[in-house]
C-alpha cells in the first residue's frame, strides 16, 4: 500500500490541481530498530575513536527497542542501565549523547549538575530537568504533526491570501429596496425595479470576472510568481505572557498566560503587518497548521515519549561529588544535590504543567572528568544507579588528524563551506593537517588539556586574516599547506605565555 495518495481537486476557476496527501512515510523511520553495530557505524560518521563509549550507548539504545517488544507486564520491570562516562573535557562525552538522541529523534536535554541546589535553597531544583525534557518532547511532537498537515495548511494559507488580495464582490442577501418587503405585490415590485440600478446580468458577469481573477491569482501564488509582492495581513499580537510566582515547584512552572486562563472571555488581539507574499504564506500556513494539530494529542504523545525514550545528559557530575567536611554543615551544592538527584534517577513522578511524568524509563547519561574526585566519592545509592561505567581515552595526535578530516561536520569542512559563500575556495594539504594536529597536541600538553576544542581555537586563529580580508566580488583559491600554518602560528606556539592566552 502506498504511503501517499494522489488526489485531484478543482479550483474556483475550474482548473484541476493535483496534490499529495502526506502520510507517515515522511517521518523518519525509527532508528531504534538499528542493531548496535549499525548504531556505532552511525556515530562513527561524526565522532572519532571512543569505541568503548559508543558500544555502551549502542547497547543501551538497543535494549530500549528490545524492551518494547516484551509483554507489557514485563516491560515495567526492566529499567534502563544508566551510563557514567569518565574522561577529560573535549574528548566527545557530550557529543556522543547528543548524536545518539539525534539519531533516534528522542527528547534530549543537557544539564549541568553545578547549576542545581538542594530543595529549599535559591537555585534550580533537579525536577526542572524533567520539565525541560517534556518541553523538548512537545517541540519534537508538534513539529512532526505540523509536517504531516503541512500540505493542507499551505492550501488553506493560499486560499486566505486569495481572499485578502482578490476578495469576491458582495452578494445581495435580500431585496435592495426595503419597501418591497413592506408593500409586496405590484407596488413593491415597481419600487424595486426603479431602485435597482444593478441588473442580475451585470452582477453575474462581475462575479465571473472575479472568479477568473482569483483563479489566475491562485496559479501565480502556487507558482511563486508573486513572492516579492507586499501584502497586508492580520496576525495575532504576541502578549508578554507570563507572570512568574516563586514556589516549591520552581518559578519556571508558575507562569500564567491570562489569554489561555480566561479562554474566550477576552478577544484575541491582532495587529496588521505589511510583509511579502512569501512571508505571509509562511505565517498563514503556520496559523492553519496550529488549527489542524490537536493540542491534547501533542501533549499526550510528548509525555509518553519523554517517559519511554527521553535521554537526560548530566554533565559535570564530578563537581558535586565529595563528602561533607567535618565541622561544617551539609553542602547544598554537593551532597544535597546528589540526594535530590537520587529519586529522579531511580524513578519517581514529577509534576509538570502538562501532567505527571514518570522517570522510571528515562535514560540518564552522566559524565565528568573526575580529576580531583572519583566515582566512589558519590553517595553509594547514586553510584548504584549508574551501573555502566566507561572511561574515554585522551586524544592523541592521530585522533586530532582524523577529527580534522573524517567526520561529516569536521571543522575544516565547516570553514571551507563558510568561506565558499564569499567565493573563496580553501584547500588543506595533508602536511597542513599534520602540522595543525601536532600543534594542538603540543599546546594541550603545555597548557590545560581541552581536547578537540583546541582545534577550533587554532583553526580560527589560522584563518583569521583570510576571513577578514576576503575578496569582494571575485573568486579566489587558497591552498593552506604546512608552511602557511607555521608562518601564522609558529610564533604563538613558541611563546608559552602567549599561547596560554591566545590558544
Amino acid at each position: 500500500m502506498s504511503d501517499t495518495c494522489d488526489e485531484r481537486t478543482k479550483g474556483e476557476g475550474g482548473e484541476t490541481r493535483s496534490f499529495q496527501l502526506v502520510g507517515l512515510a515522511r517521518v523518519r523511520p525509527p532508528a531504534v530498530e538499528l542493531t548496535p553495530r549499525q548504531i556505532v557505524a552511525e556515530l562513527d560518521r561524526y565522532i572519532v575513536g571512543q569505541d568503548k563509549a559508543k558500544r555502551c550507548v549502542a547497547i543501551a539504545l538497543r535494549n530500549r527497542y528490545r524492551r518494547q517488544r516484551l509483554p507489557e507486564e514485563l516491560q515495567d520491570e526492566i529499567v534502563p542501565k544508566n551510563i557514567l562516562m569518565i574522561g577529560p573535557t573535549g574528548v566527545g562525552k557530550t557529543l556522543i549523547a547528543r548524536r545518539l538522541a539525534k539519531l533516534v529523534n528522542a527528547p534530549f536535554v543537557k544539564v549541568e549538575a553545578t547549576k542545581f541546589t538542594e530543595v529549599g535553597y535559591v537555585g534550580r531544583d533537579v525536577d526542572s530537568m524533567v520539565r525541560d525534557l517534556v518541553e523538548t518532547a512537545i517541540r519534537i511532537v508538534r513539529s512532526e504533526k505540523t509536517e504531516l498537515v503541512s500540505e493542507e495548511a499551505d492550501r488553506a494559507a493560499v486560499a486566505r491570501l486569495v481572499d485578502i488580495m482578490a476578495p469576491l464582490p458582495g452578494r445581495r442577501s435580500g431585496p435592495r429596496n426595503p419597501f418591497q418587503a413592506l408593500f409586496g405585490g405590484a407596488a413593491g415590485q415597481g419600487l424595486a425595479e426603479e431602485d435597482d440600478d444593478r441588473p442580475e446580468a451585470v452582477e453575474t458577469d462581475r462575479m465571473a470576472q472575479a472568479r477568473a481573477r482569483r483563479a489566475e491569482l491562485r496559479r501565480a501564488l502556487l507558482a511563486g510568481e508573486m513572492n516579492g509582492v507586499m501584502v497586508e495581513i492580520e496576525v495575532p499580537e504576541r502578549m508578554p505572557p507570563m507572570v512568574e510566582v516563586f514556589s516549591g515547584t520552581g518559578s519556571e512552572e508558575m507562569g500564567i498566560n491570562f489569554q489561555d486562563w480566561l479562554g474566550g472571555l477576552l478577544p484575541r488581539r491582532t495587529k496588521r503587518r505589511k510583509v511579502t507574499v512569501a512571508e505571509a504564506r509562511r505565517i498563514l500556513a503556520a496559523e492553519e497548521a496550529a488549527k489542524l494539530v490537536d493540542t491534547e494529542d501533542v501533549t499526550a504523545e510528548a509525555c509518553r515519549r519523554a517517559e519511554q525514550s527521553g535521554i537526560i545528559f548530566i554533565d559535570e557530575l564530578d563537581k558535586v561529588a565529595g563528602r561533607e567536611r567535618a565541622g561544617s554543615g551539609p553542602d547544598v551544592s554537593r551532597e544535597g544535590v546528589q540526594r535530590d538527584l537520587l529519586p529522579i534517577v531511580e524513578g519517581s513522578t514529577v509534576m509538570t504543567k502538562y501532567g505527571p511524568v514518570k522517570t522510571d524509563h528515562i535514560l540518564f547519561i552522566a559524565s565528568g572528568a573526575f580529576h580531583v574526585t572519583k566515582p566512589s566519592d558519590l553517595i553509594p545509592e547514586l553510584q548504584g544507579r549508574f551501573p555502566i561505567r566507561v572511561e574515554l581515552d585522551p586524544l592523541t595526535r592521530e585522533d586530532f588528524r582524523r577529527i580534522l578530516t573524517e567526520p561529516q561536520d569536521a571543522v575544516t569542512k565547516q570553514y571551507q563551506a563558510l568561506l565558499a559563500t564569499d567565493n573563496v575556495h580553501v584547500t588543506f594539504t595533508s602536511d597542513a593537517i599534520d602540522t595543525i594536529a601536532a600543534m594542538a597536541q603540543e599546546v594541550n600538553e603545555r597548557t590545560e588539556d581541552i581536547g578537540a576544542r583546541r582545534l577550533h581555537t587554532i583553526i580560527e586563529r589560522l584563518l583569521e586574516d583570510l576571513s577578514f580580508e576576503v575578496p569582494e566580488g571575485r573568486q579566489e583559491k587558497v591552498t593552506i599547506d604546512a608552511e602557511y600554518v607555521k608562518n601564522k602560528l609558529s610564533d604563538i606556539i613558541r611563546d608559552r605565555d602567549l599561547s596560554r592566552f591566545i590558544l
